[in-house]
């Protein structure tokens, strides 16, 4: 069964809509160079708005291992999202400040770059997830051909460029772990409702 992800949820009305239509996962993005980010307080407000069913990921970019933890401790965030150029050393420092807690590592898909190499990095200190996206935040879609069948150690959520329309068959081709979104459920920059709706149907109608 593929999970879902709304990411970049801002506002309270955002979880009011998450709340009921229940995703696995909402992201909330704590890099301060984001247009959709939210500060620690704003964070922890939402978060306790959420229901519980719901996890919350902390979307981070190059934040010190330290400060990351303190939001998994503090309850603001359920799971750290990496979306930087975090390496094996920063995976393994943050494993030992939180060991319990689950994490995603981005990986940026390049061309000139093979998928195989750039997950080689974190052979034997691997996240729980990876994510694969082309950019940080992007909303642009990468070659999705890069990734089949590909051996990938750790199940995998797919972000960049999804939408209500193109997911249902990118589950298809690709049979992701989850489904990441954010731009693809937003008019005028702000999370609509409707396609929000849309998107979580056609994911759970595709599965």
């Amino acid at each position: 069964m593929t999970k879902i992800k709304l990411c970049g949820l801002t506002r309270p009305e955002d979880i009011e809509a998450a709340n009921r239509l229940k995703p696995e996962y909402i992201g909330f993005v704590l890099w301060d160079k984001s247009s959709r980010f939210v500060s620690r307080q704003q964070a922890a407000l939402l978060k306790k708005a959420l229901l519980p069913a719901v996890n919350a990921v902390g979307v981070f970019v190059d934040e010190d291992p330290e400060a990351v933890a303190s939001y998994l401790e503090e309850g603001i965030i359920d799971i750290a999202q990496l979306h930087g150029s975090e390496d094996r050393e920063y995976m393994r420092t943050l494993r030992r400040l939180v060991p319990e807690r689950e994490i995603i590592k981005a990986v940026r898909i390049e061309p000139e770059n093979s998928l195989e190499d750039m997950l080689l990095e974190f052979r034997g200190c691997e996240p729980d997830f990876f994510l694969f996206d082309s950019g940080t935040g992007s909303g642009q879609r990468f070659n999705w051909d890069r990734i089949k069948g590909a051996e990938i150690a750790r199940p995998f959520f797919l972000a960049g460029g999804l939408d209500p329309d193109n997911v249902a068959k990118t589950i298809t081709e690709l049979g992701p772990y989850a489904v990441d979104v954010s731009s693809g459920i937003e008019t005028d920059k702000k999370k609509d409702t409707a396609k929000m709706e849309r998107f979580v149907k056609t994911v759970r109608n595709a599965m």
